[in-house]
Parts: structure tokens; sequence; C-alpha cells
């Protein structure tokens, strides 16, 4: 994997060790337009300040005109999406391989639509953790959101889904913005925060102080030193959030904290979306262990 020289924060994980949501080899990844099977998908773009974009994928299943609730998908490490969208659907990315993009068709429905959010146009190959922990990129996302709003005004709930890095962003964006959103789903969640070349953003996070409802998708074989099945069932039981246990998958590839591991929930895909679409429908979790 060819990687790419940016300038990186004193917390960085190298793209080699922390990729658990990325993914470039072709031979690995399903194919990018199998991703968005029964899927209807445009492109959405915001202007932000200094000539900076935010971008983002809009989904709806084909034939569905009215969705109600909306998750906004907030991939990991890098953080950086760069779509491309052709015909309705996407057809590449630099995060092909992220769980919250190459499962996101099992998670849209006739109610629910889905919005993959990158990071601001001109952050380069790396959204840094402490943008991402910022009220700047609650306000910067908050802008695409009110443009998707625009474009599907039936849409009266926003649910805020983060996997492993993009954690970051959907458990600081609430703290931000105590009434835009219905509920915050955080998957492979960033728990240990103080490991080594972990994120200290999340360092003593107090969930308690989130004004929104809030739930953990965790696998229990989680290999990644940064987010420890031990440690999210331990937050979880601390704040009583709700916490659903993933066990079984197949198909691993790849480093521990990469997104065809436990960590990207590899062969479970369908069944923890499925679970996730029943959250944001419901705001309960009826399903607490998924085998």
């Amino acid at each position: 994997m060819q990687e790419t020289i940016v300038k990186k924060p004193s917390c960085y994980i190298p793209h080699a060790f922390f990729m658990s949501v990325f993914l470039s080899t072709a031979a690995i990844a399903q194919n990018t337009s199998g991703h968005a099977q029964g899927l209807s998908e445009e492109l959405v773009s915001v202007d932000l300040s200094d000539n900076k974009k935010q971008l983002g994928v809009f989904s709806i299943k084909k034939g569905s005109s009215n969705p109600t609730k909306l998750a906004v998908l907030l991939p990991g490490s890098p953080s950086v999406v760069r779509p491309v969208v052709e015909n309705g659907v996407m057809t590449g990315s630099k995060l092909t391989g992220n769980f919250l993009i190459r499962a996101r068709r099992f998670l849209v429905d006739d109610s629910v639509a889905s919005l993959i959010v990158d990071c601001y146009s001109e952050s380069g190959d790396y959204c840094a953790s402490s943008y991402q922990a910022s009220k700047q990129r609650q306000e910067d996302v908050d802008k695409l959101i009110a443009e998707v709003k625009k474009r599907a005004p039936s849409i009266t709930e926003v649910w805020l889904v983060g996997t492993s890095m993009g954690t970051i962003s959907s458990s600081f964006m609430p703290m931000h913005n105590a009434t835009g959103y219905a509920g915050a789903i955080h998957t492979a969640a960033i728990t240990d925060p103080y490991a080594k070349g972990s994120y200290r953003e999340l360092g003593g996070f107090d969930y308690k102080n989130s004004t929104v409802p809030q739930f953990f998708v965790h696998h229990a074989n989680d290999p990644c030193a940064l987010t420890t099945y031990p440690s999210a069932k331990s937050i979880a039981e601390k704040y009583n959030i709700p916490l659903i246990t993933v066990t079984g998958g197949s198909g691993f590839q790849g480093g521990a904290c990469e997104a065809f591991t436990e960590h990207g929930f590899r062969g479970k895909e369908k069944e923890v979306m499925n679970a996730m679409t029943a959250i944001i429908k419901s705001g309960k979790a009826t399903q607490l262990e998924i085998n």
C-alpha cells in the first residue's frame, strides 16, 4: 500500500497501522458500484469559508422519495473520502473499504436515508482529530445536512453514525449542537484514547453530558488496541449506554485496525447495519447481541 506523506499532528497514526476504514487494494474491496446496490445517490456540496467546500454523498433507496430519518455516516481514519458519483451511484472514493461506506446499502430503507461525510476540501489526505472534535467540524457538517434537508424536506430526524476515528465526530458533535440530532451510534469506537498513537481528544470524555441518546456497537474480538471491547463494555456500563455486542464474521484480512478484520465487522455487515436501522427507526436498542 502506498503511503502519502502529509503533515501529521502529534497523535497521528500512520496509515499502514490504523486504516480502520481505509482500503485501496482492489483485490480485497468489493466492487464499488455493488456497495450502492438498490440505492439512488447524489453528490452534495456546500461552500465553507476561505473557498473551502464540504462534500457528501446522499443515498436513498431506489423508488423511495420521502425518507424521514437521515443517518450521517462519519468514517474512520483518515476520514477523507473524496467521493466520485456518476449516473446516480458513488463509483469511487479513497475509503472504498470503509465499513460504513461498503455496507450502507443495508442501512438505507424506505424511511432511512444516509449521508456519507467527507472532510473539508482543503484538509489534504488526513482529517485531523483536533478538527473532528471541534465546533467547526460540527458547523461544517451541519451545513451539509441543511442542504440535504432542502432536497429531502421529509427528513425530520438526523442520526450520527461514526466508526473508529469517526466516533470523535459522533461524540463531539452533539456537545456542540445540543438540539441538532436525534441520537448517535458509535461503532468500533475509540475506547482507549491513551493507548500509543491514539486520539487524546476522547480522553476522559463525559458521555453523560451528551444531550442525545447514544449507542455503542462493538465486536467482542476487535483486535485494534485503540478500540478494545473490554474498554467499550466498561464505558457503556459507566454511562449506562446500550452496547450491541457482535461476534463471529468471516474473511478477516489485514492489520488489527484495518477495515476487513473484526474491527470493521467483516462478514457481519448486513446484520450490524440492520440493527442500526432498527435503532434509528425506534430510538431503542432491542437487539444487544449479534451472533
